[in-house]
């Protein structure tokens, strides 16, 4: 059995490219990036963030889902092979599951520890079940993944006082502008990012804050969660020229804010700045955006610096993570492996079990009637034959890295695998 992931993340590929690929994290946005994946490939599961797109596929029967995956990106990012392989990274086997589990663990983040990655795990995993494309070998997998982000989080310290995308956004604020609290804040998007951007602007100093959804109703139910003021994209250039910080955070598939929007804003803004922070993916801001006077542009490749902060803080508690996961590591491959031979063994079992049971009714039939007592003794007694011949066999399938060696004995047996998946 083989795994293999393909994706790209903000180490691989610049934010041009993300974005082209990028799904919300949603259950109903991935259910129907997954629909859209289900003609490569049967079983997989798309993980998507802020930062990343992966796609995680096993294949039981020898057949790479590798190409079947790396078709699918070059059709949503309309790119050649040739310019694809620059910015796709894809891992098979040992690699692949140690680097879900790093991403889970918050090791591969762009801020390093984050918890968000956990929740968009799990949505990930519910997204493949709910399209029934989710076997048990890729559920046994995400599942082990997800235990192990949480324990990297509970035994070592690496998520202890993190910060967030949306917390190192207004922290990058702060940077830009000075004191929060004389800002005026436009939050675009009461999603989770939307949420924790209004409650961190609320415990540096800012007093006033506005939420805008494009659903009305569910701003205004946000806003009154969070102390803050809900409004509507149809005043979004009265907000906007009346905004000291922007933080653009909303779920979605097109630009929010055009050139023409933020210009006609400006000029009934005050004489300073209006710092606008695009921390959606793909973003919410048409980057030309920036070159409006006065106008200070900036999205998650910006925030570098206090990501490489954050990292620095927490170099102890990645060694500790690292080596967390290579112990998980060794005791998952165990494991693992009874996923490659499951079929084999399941075969393998119940072609003795249909041997029992005929040859046992031809000899009960040549006997005189037994009391049940005799016929329970006899059953147990070919059970107990047919479990010591295997034992040997089903343990060396158990233990068995090479596929070749498990092929010679399906043909030694010439055992039918197919109804036992």
């Amino acid at each position: 059995m083989h795994v293999y992931i393909a994706g790209i993340n903000h180490r691989s590929a610049p934010m041009a490219i993300r974005e082209k690929i990028a799904v919300g994290s949603s259950i109903k946005e991935l259910i129907e990036a997954l629909e859209l994946f289900r003609p490569y490939v049967p079983q997989g599961i798309i993980l998507s963030t802020c930062n990343r797109t992966e796609i995680y596929a096993v294949s039981e029967d020898g057949d790479s889902p590798q190409k079947a995956i790396q078709d699918f990106l070059n059709a949503q990012l309309n790119l050649s092979s040739s310019n694809l392989s620059q910015y796709v990274y894809i891992y098979e086997d040992q690699k692949a599951i140690e680097h879900l589990f790093r991403v889970v663990s918050g090791l591969e983040s762009q801020i390093v520890g984050e918890y968000e990655i956990l929740g968009q795990a799990r949505q990930a995993l519910m997204s493949a079940e709910k399209s029934q494309m989710v076997n048990l070998p890729l559920r046994y997998l995400f599942n082990n993944a997800i235990r192990m982000g949480r324990r990297v989080r509970c035994i070592t310290s690496i998520s202890k006082n993190a910060v967030s995308v949306s917390s190192a956004a207004v922290d990058l604020a702060a940077d830009i502008v000075g004191d929060l609290s004389r800002c005026k804040v436009l939050i675009i998007g009461t999603g989770e990012a939307g949420q924790l951007a209004a409650r961190v602007a609320r415990e540096k100093g800012v007093s006033q804050i506005v939420m805008i959804s494009r659903t009305g109703g569910r701003a205004q139910a946000i806003a009154g969660l969070l102390d803050a003021r809900p409004s509507t994209l149809e005043d979004i250039e009265l907000e906007l020229s009346q905004a000291d910080i922007v933080f653009a955070c909303a779920g979605a598939p097109h630009r929010l804010l055009n050139v023409e929007q933020i210009s006609c804003a400006m000029q009934k803004h005050s004489a300073t700045p209006l710092v606008i922070i695009d921390i959606a993916m793909p973003r919410n801001v048409d980057p030309v955006v920036k070159q409006i006077p006065n106008t200070y542009l900036y999205n998650l490749d910006d925030l570098t610096a206090i990501c490489k902060a954050n990292r620095n803080l927490r170099e102890k508690a990645i060694q500790d993570a690292e080596e967390m996961i290579r112990v998980e590591l060794r005791k998952f491959s165990a494991h693992w492996q009874t996923f490659e031979s499951r079929s084999t063994i399941s075969a393998l079992m119940s072609k003795a079990e249909e041997i029992r049971i005929t040859q046992l009714n031809k000899t009960l039939k040549k006997l005189p009637p037994l009391s049940e007592e005799q016929r329970n003794n006899l059953e147990a007694m070919t059970k107990s034959i047919v479990t010591r011949i295997l034992q040997d066999p089903v343990e060396y399938l158990k233990s068995v890295k090479d596929m070749d060696n498990e092929d010679v004995v399906k043909q030694i047996f010439k055992l039918n695998q197919e109804q036992h998946r």
